[in-house]
C-alpha cells in the first residue's frame, strides 16, 4: 500500500485509489460534480495547502535561498496540531490502503507536493518514490 504524490488533473495511474487535493481552491471553472470524473481529486483537504501567503511565497521564489524559506515556512505551518494530525493519519492509512495527494503545479519540485512527500515518510508513510 502506498500514497502517489500527483498533479491533480493528470490522468490517474492504475489503482491510484482516493485522491485528495491539498490546495487551496478547487480548479476554476469546473463545476464540483467534474472534479473526481476529471481527475482533479476525489475529496478536499486544503488543511494540507500552503497559507494564501505562502502561495505567493512559492510563485515568487525564484531562487535556491527563497525556495529554501518557502520550504522552511510551510513546514512550520505544518508544524501545527491540525496538520501534524493529518499528516499522521494520512501516514497510518498508507499502509492500509492505496491513495493520492496532489497539487496543480506542473513540476514538483517547486511544489508543495514535494515538501508533503518528505513530511509523510518522515512520519513513516508508504510513499512512492516517483515523482507523479
Amino acid at each position: 500500500m502506498t500514497i502517489r504524490i500527483v498533479r491533480l488533473g493528470s490522468p490517474r495511474a492504475p489503482g491510484e485509489g482516493l485522491r485528495i487535493g491539498t490546495v487551496r481552491r478547487p480548479p476554476r471553472g469546473v463545476p464540483k460534480a467534474r472534479f473526481a470524473k476529471d481527475n482533479w481529486y476525489d475529496t478536499w483537504l486544503p488543511l494540507l495547502a500552503p497559507s494564501a501567503e505562502l502561495v505567493r511565497q512559492a510563485q515568487d521564489a525564484t531562487t535556491p535561498a527563497a525556495w529554501s524559506r518557502f520550504v522552511k515556512r510551510y513546514r512550520s505551518e505544518m508544524g501545527r496540531p491540525e496538520a501534524r494530525q493529518a499528516l499522521d493519519l494520512l501516514a497510518a492509512l498508507s499502509h492500509g490502503s492505496h491513495f493520492s495527494v496532489g497539487c496543480y503545479c506542473e513540476d514538483e519540485s517547486r511544489c508543495h507536493r514535494s515538501v508533503l512527500r518528505a513530511l509523510l515518510a518522515e512520519r513513516g508513510a508508504e510513499v512512492d518514490p516517483a515523482p507523479g
